[in-house]
């Protein structure tokens, strides 16, 4: 994530760093265990002319979470005594599984969802993946994809043939 202070100063900086903190806990409202800095999608920050502007990238074009996301991010900011802010959708680069922080990927364990293996350029990631998921259970690559969609678009539904569980497996793009 980029943050800038344009006409910077030692006040903006200071300013800067606390917005950062603040928008960086805003949790996904799909997985809240996750905030949208583990999800990668928080892009960047400015303030510019009293101007707060926060840039967020979805997961997948149409990710119904970014109207909410860009509603908590306003919130969490007014709530702690700012004003002006503007949340801004950016397309482009593409989000990819890349972006998501180590920290991110260990808490998507912690709750039965395994993440996604690596990223890859085939369109085809999007329904299935080349290299078998890991049972977030017992951690067996012995896993068979049950649906293509799983809970929410961007995780698709898998079950263990080593331990029976089925999972969510969040998936590579």
């Amino acid at each position: 994530m980029v943050v800038t202070a344009l006409n910077k100063n030692a006040a903006e900086a200071g300013e800067l760093e606390k917005i950062r903190h603040i928008v960086q806990q805003v949790s996904d409202p799909e997985i809240p265990i996750l905030s949208i800095e583990d999800l990668g999608i928080l892009r960047n920050i400015s303030i510019s002319d009293n101007v707060i502007t926060v840039i967020i990238t979805p997961t997948y074009v149409g990710c119904p979470a970014m109207d909410t996301i860009a509603q908590d991010i306003t919130i969490a900011l007014t709530e702690s005594g700012f004003s002006n802010i503007v949340v801004e959708t950016s397309l482009s680069p593409a989000w990819t599984t890349d972006w998501l922080t180590d920290s991110g990927r260990e808490k998507l364990l912690s709750i039965g969802i395994a993440p996604p293996n690596e990223s890859s350029s085939s369109k085809r990631s999007l329904m299935t993946s080349d290299s078998p998921a890991m049972c977030p259970k017992c951690h067996s690559t012995e896993t068979e994809c049950v649906s293509e969609f799983g809970s929410t678009a961007c995780k698709a539904l898998y079950r263990c043939t080593a331990c029976l569980e089925p999972f969510d497996y969040f998936k590579c793009l």
